[in-house]
């Protein structure tokens, strides 16, 4: 179990953040493990397929990653609250040979071919595993990656919203069923974790995550931030495709097109995704989309990511109860 007492200090200094490296190594293991990962099925089918008429082999990523324990040079803090694959991949290959043997040495045996390839040639071996990441993004990732960005930068926004305001417990109450906010603590369930029990004055980082699900991931260093990994706000609306219904209260509110548009938002979505789930055309929404914001029922992204503000998501709330 991990235990981080918490201080204002600690507030302070906290972040949100997500990684499109991190999820390059957890679908990975999504994929080696498929079974305890459900909600993923429709991505697996999808990715499995797309994998093996490109012919990517992905056994020498995999051989690092699908085990217990993940080699920390895999799966760095996010440097920033949206890194680009292109520098966390430039970061990779600039790892120390040293800290990537002490890393692979730490492993669980025996060591496959490739995992020993890489300890006797880190420089080669970190290029090589570049190049395949590269490659596993372009096929299995990159398709999906619009609605996965929505879906974190929706949770990035949500809680950066209560972080601002201070809400501590409202920031932990909802991140999955084995984080506990209690008397100035925040408790993570995990087996295989040491404590730490004393503010340390480092913060944290929040990583919202795709395929971490259905699990929490905590990772301490010593003199940095501790990282938690956690399903991003939404998931199980993630890989859905069919259509979405308002109910009769929201609708007698705001009306058809606008109730069905809130209710969509599920997870954060531009105008081509809300169009798809809807059926709208995408005139109609941006038209309704502006009223929305105008009520502040909806929060629209520099990029053009919509999502529902906390007065939305009550709203919706109290109209299904």
């Amino acid at each position: 179990m991990l235990e981080l007492a918490w201080s204002a200090d600690e507030l302070a200094r906290t972040r949100l953040a997500f990684s499109p490296l991190w999820e390059i190594v957890a679908s990975v293991r999504v994929l080696a493990r498929p079974g305890e990962h459900a909600l993923h099925l429709p991505w697996v089918r999808k990715a499995s397929g797309a994998l093996a008429d490109a012919g990517v082999d992905v056994t020498p990523l995999a051989d690092l990653v699908a085990g217990r324990s993940v080699p920390r040079f895999l799966t760095p803090a996010p440097a920033s609250p949206v890194p680009q694959l292109v520098d966390e991949l430039a970061d990779l290959r600039d790892v120390a040979p040293r800290a990537v043997r002490r890393e692979l040495e730490a492993m669980d045996p025996p060591r496959s071919a490739a995992v020993s390839r890489l300890h006797r040639d880190p420089e080669a071996g970190l290029d090589r595993l570049a190049a395949l990441m590269e490659r596993y993004w372009a096929v299995a990732l990159a398709p999906a990656w619009p609605r996965m960005r929505a879906l974190l930068e929706g949770d990035v926004l949500h809680r950066s919203r209560l972080l601002a305001a201070g809400a501590t417990e409202d920031l932990f109450r909802d991140l999955a069923p084995a984080v506990h906010w209690t008397d100035g603590s925040l408790i993570v369930a995990q087996r295989h974790v040491p404590a730490l029990g004393a503010p340390h004055s480092h913060g944290l980082v929040l990583a919202p995550s795709v395929f971490v699900w259905p699990r929490v991931i905590s990772r301490t260093h010593a003199g940095r931030q501790p990282v938690l990994r956690y399903p991003a706000r939404g998931i199980a609306g993630l890989w859905e495709t069919g259509g979405t219904s308002s109910s009769g209260a929201l609708r007698g509110v705001l009306g058809r097109s606008r109730s069905t548009l809130v209710t969509a938002l599920t997870t954060p979505a531009d105008v081509v995704e809300l169009a798809r789930r809807t059926g709208l055309k995408q005139g109609v929404i941006a038209k309704h989309l502006q009223l929305l914001r105008t009520a502040g029922l909806v929060a629209t992204a520099p990029d053009g990511v919509h999502s529902r503000t906390l007065a939305a998501d009550a709203l919706v709330t109290a109209a299904e109860d």
